[in-house]
């Protein structure tokens, strides 16, 4: 069962009371944009895909916290400038007729099921979309045995 812990709220309040289930339960919602996640679970693994376009592998930041929930981080800073760049060059060129700053941060915390195999999680990205695999351990590999506690 995955549940997921979001720092920023990507839809409307009525929409969060729609997705707001035993499957993933809202928790730490805020205002901001959110890039889209879509969780699959297949036989041995989970894929969860992140969309965030125009983003590279260097952008992101995958890793287990000391609770081994999954925890994906994504920062950008981008710098543009509008006007004459003829004076670029010169020291005293300080004249901005538009200069706009863009920084984009997003952190996601995934708890994750009882069934993956936290030693074989591996992650890509190709064209804006980051894919973390959740590989599930084998069903012998979960599987209990029983145990005799002696009374004493």
């Amino acid at each position: 069962m995955y549940l997921t812990r979001r720092n920023q709220n990507w839809l409307p309040e009525v929409f969060n009371t729609l997705f707001d289930t035993d499957m993933f339960p809202k928790m730490n919602m805020s205002t901001t944009t959110s890039p889209a996640i879509n969780v699959i679970e297949k036989d041995t693994e989970y894929d969860v895909e992140l969309a965030a376009p125009g983003m590279t592998r260097d952008d992101f930041k995958v890793t287990l916290d000391e609770d081994e929930n999954l925890v994906v981080d994504l920062e950008k800073k981008v710098e543009t400038n509008e006007g004459d760049d003829k004076d670029k060059d010169k020291k005293d060129a300080g004249r901005y007729l538009r200069r706009e700053f863009s920084y984009t941060k997003f952190h996601q915390t995934l708890l994750l099921p009882d069934d993956v195999d936290r030693e074989k999680i591996s992650a890509t990205c190709e064209h804006g979309v980051l894919r973390v695999v959740l590989p599930k351990f084998a069903p012998q590999e979960m599987k209990k045995e029983s145990k005799v506690i002696e009374i004493q």
